[in-house]
């Protein structure tokens, strides 16, 4: 059963960041507008006291200043604070105040001059650009389920018993320079492999995808995996990477590929059903490293190691499109994919 609570989070995490800042920010400046100094008037004060103190609010401790200060107005004296400022004051320095000229007891030290409208028009950017990243988010997903239906699959793949499909190993191959990944079959036997013929830190690393039954095998340039997150939040976070030259997701997408997972199931064991048209195609499991070798006892213990091994039940004889999502959930760096 797919989890389609981490799925909407993660997909409606730059949305659920975007409306709630854009409200912010739209709130921010009215509150701005309410405080408008343009036609405050500028005189001099004398400081009459300062507190000195260090601000832990933001990433660095600063040293900031609550000063008191006195100031004239048409003879009449007046006394007023502020509070927080960055520079430093010795009682009976100037220290510069702007007053409103119809109730001089008001002060600031800055206008607030077009911050406000400046606050407002980010706000209503933020809550725009919100507001249509969650509908082209829904959009996608409903013609990706349409795609489904069309193709006269179910939303909901149930995935088939394991005593009716074949087991095989996908294991990654850790070479220092150029990894790979190899799949095997219940004998040990490599059925399937992805060498990585060139490094890169930058730019795409080039793989060649070998069917080893058949001989056939095809180049291919994949990314660097880029992550996004939204507030931290463990379900928004978003991975992807190039797979010659477009985003994975979308080329599995355009396979009719869509996976379902659990994180209830057998977490930290990670299931995954996989769908092509909405028809069962395999169940993908996190492993450790070798769980087939039953006689040895070190290996018998099936301690997921995180990404990079899997056990894979199917009855698919053309490994291509499997092999790829299983690459796809291994590079990525999520655990609720598409």
């Amino acid at each position: 059963m797919e989890n389609k609570f981490a799925r909407f989070m993660r997909n409606t995490g730059p949305a659920r960041f975007l409306i709630p800042a854009g409200i912010i920010l739209i709130i921010f400046g009215i509150i701005l507008l309410g405080f408008k100094t343009d036609n405050y008037v500028e005189t001099v004060g004398k400081v009459t006291r300062v507190e000195q103190y260090i601000d832990h609010s933001g990433e660095n401790e600063q040293t900031v200043y609550d000063v008191d200060f006195d100031y004239t107005v048409d003879g009449v004296k007046y006394t007023g604070s502020f509070g927080g400022l960055g520079k430093s004051y010795n009682v009976g320095d100037d220290i510069k105040v702007l007053y409103d000229p119809e109730d001089p007891q008001k002060t600031t030290n800055a206008k607030t001059g077009i911050f406000g409208p400046i606050a407002i028009g980010l706000g209503a950017l933020a809550l725009v650009g919100g507001v249509l990243t969650a509908v082209k988010a829904f959009k996608k997903s409903k013609e990706l389920d349409n795609e489904i239906k069309a193709a006269g699959g179910s939303l909901n793949i149930e995935p088939l018993p394991k005593s009716r499909l074949t087991e095989y190993y996908v294991s990654y191959d850790g070479q220092m320079l150029r990894p790979g990944y190899i799949v095997e079959d219940g004998a040990r036997n490599v059925v399937y492999e992805a060498k990585m013929e060139k490094n890169a830190l930058v730019g795409a690393r080039q793989f060649t995808f070998t069917d080893v039954r058949t001989g056939r095998s095809v180049d291919h340039e994949v990314g660097h995996t880029l992550t996004q997150s939204f507030n931290d939040e463990l379900f928004s976070a978003k991975s992807t990477f190039k797979f010659d030259g477009e985003k994975i997701w979308d080329v599995l997408h355009s396979r009719g590929i869509r996976i379902q997972t659990n994180l209830t199931s057998k977490f930290p064991n990670m299931v995954y059903t996989i769908g092509r048209n909405g028809q069962f195609m395999a169940t993908v499991e996190t492993s450790g490293k070798y769980v087939h070798e039953e006689d040895a006892a070190e290996h018998t213990l099936n301690i997921p190691v995180g990404r990079y091994y899997y056990r894979v039940w199917t009855n698919e004889t053309d490994l291509e499109d499997l092999f790829l999502t299983v690459f796809a959930i291994s590079e990525t760096e999520q655990t609720v994919v598409e």
